[in-house]
This record gives structure tokens, C-alpha cells and sequence, in this order.
């Protein structure tokens, strides 16, 4: 005797009666939950555009320079040969044993070629450029929606802002 086994279409149809549809999340629930997920994610959103870091142990040129990595916008780094070098930081080696060991590697203002900076020559840390990245996250986006579209606004497009200094 064969036992009868059910298509899979028998199972399908038995799901999908089951199921009720999802109410569309609002842009409310969309920024809520863009802010839940950087708090679990760890995102500290620290504003250093301005910041001149103390660097007088290793262990604080190490975290400067971590935030330096971070940071979307340029600096001046002084060297302790004098020499001062704008630009922006687009990579590093972190995991030296010792200072002379890291690197961060920039791209200066106005030039094409990249420097290559270790730790250890690292005098002084400027955030002197603008952040580009300051307030351009997913939340701002939501409510800068928000806002255009409670002003009755039709096909509305958030567009990027110049990265040219003014």
C-alpha cells in the first residue's frame, strides 16, 4: 500500500493562507530604525571637524589617527621635521608592534601623488577640512524628506551639496 504524499503545491497553498501581508514600514519606522542600527553597529558620530588632538602618548596618537581614518574630510598633519602636509587620509597600517612600524597613507591637497607617513613622524593632528560626511546619514536623508514633503512638495530628490570648498 503507497501512502499518499502531498504535492508541493498542496503546501504552498496551505502557507499562503497563512500568511498576512506586511504593513508598509513609514518613513518614521524607516529613520527609527536607521538610528537603532548605528547604535548596534557602534557608530559614534563625533563631530572633530575643528579638532586638534593632544598626541602625547602613543596610545593617543594611535586613536587620532584611527579617528583620522574615519574622518571624510581633510587634515594637517605636522611632521617633526616641520613640515606640514594637508590632505586627505584615505588608508593606514595600524597593527605595528611600534609607532615606526604604522603608516598612514595620504593624498595631499592639490597633488596627484600619495605620501606615505609613519606613525612615529607624526608631530600634530589638525581636522581642519570640512566633513562631507556630517550629517549625510540615512536619518538626516529621512527627515530631510520629511520635511520637504509636510511642505507639499512633489517629486521630491534629496541632491548631494558641492564638495568644493566656499
Amino acid at each position: 500500500m503507497t501512502a499518499s504524499i502531498p504535492s508541493r503545491n498542496d503546501k504552498q497553498d496551505s502557507k499562503e493562507e497563512r500568511l498576512t501581508p506586511m504593513p508598509e514600514p513609514t518613513s518614521r519606522d524607516l529613520l527609527q530604525n536607521a538610528e537603532e542600527e548605528d547604535e548596534k553597529l557602534g557608530f559614534a558620530h563625533e563631530n572633530l571637524e575643528g579638532w586638534i588632538p593632544a598626541l602625547a602618548s602613543e596610545g593617543e596618537i594611535r586613536e587620532a589617527l584611527e579617528k583620522a581614518f574615519d574622518y571624510r574630510g581633510d587634515l594637517t598633519v605636522t611632521l617633526k621635521n616641520g613640515e606640514k602636509v594637508e590632505g586627505y587620509l584615505f588608508d593606514r597600517r595600524n597593527d605595528g608592534a611600534t609607532l615606526a612600524e604604522c603608516y598612514a597613507r595620504m593624498i595631499p591637497k592639490g597633488r596627484q601623488e600619495k605620501v606615505r607617513i609613519a606613525y612615529s613622524d607624526v608631530a600634530a593632528l589638525a581636522f581642519t577640512g570640512k566633513d562631507t560626511a556630517a550629517g549625510k546619514s540615512f536619518a538626516a536623508w529621512v527627515k530631510k524628506y520629511n520635511e520637504k514633503k509636510a511642505a507639499g512638495e512633489k517629486n521630491i530628490g534629496i541632491a548631494s551639496e558641492s564638495l568644493d570648498e566656499e
